[in-house]
């Protein structure tokens, strides 16, 4: 019967020093990749990584609030003036009169009290 080797035959050959030397350049590979795998679980790089993410979630959601806010006051804006920047007078009176009527109804409502 014929032998069917399982291992590679370049292998076979090394010498103990070779095998040696494999040994601890592995052993040297296996540290590092445990270094690095204990710095990544550790509490406080968690904490960081958490913390970064909540400081990008939260720029984000503000600038989107901030896009939003101001596009609604471009679209107040473009309510009150024209496209030459000229105050619309029909739309300004009638808001600037019931803005007055609410503040008489206050004044007067806190002399009563």
């Amino acid at each position: 019967m014929g032998e069917v080797s399982t291992r590679d035959e370049s292998r076979d050959r090394r010498s103990a020093a070779q095998i040696e030397a494999d040994i601890v350049r592995t052993r040297t590979q296996l540290a590092a990749t445990l270094d690095e795998l204990a710095v990544a679980v550790h509490p406080s790089t968690l904490i960081g990584q958490a913390r970064e993410q909540a400081k990008a979630t939260v720029d984000r959601t503000v600038g989107q609030a901030f896009v939003a806010v101001n596009r609604g006051v471009e679209q107040v804006k473009a309510q009150f003036v024209d496209e030459k920047g000229q105050l619309r007078k029909e739309r300004v009176v009638p808001v600037a009169a019931v803005g007055a009527a609410v503040v008489v109804g206050l004044v007067l409502l806190r002399r009563r009290k």
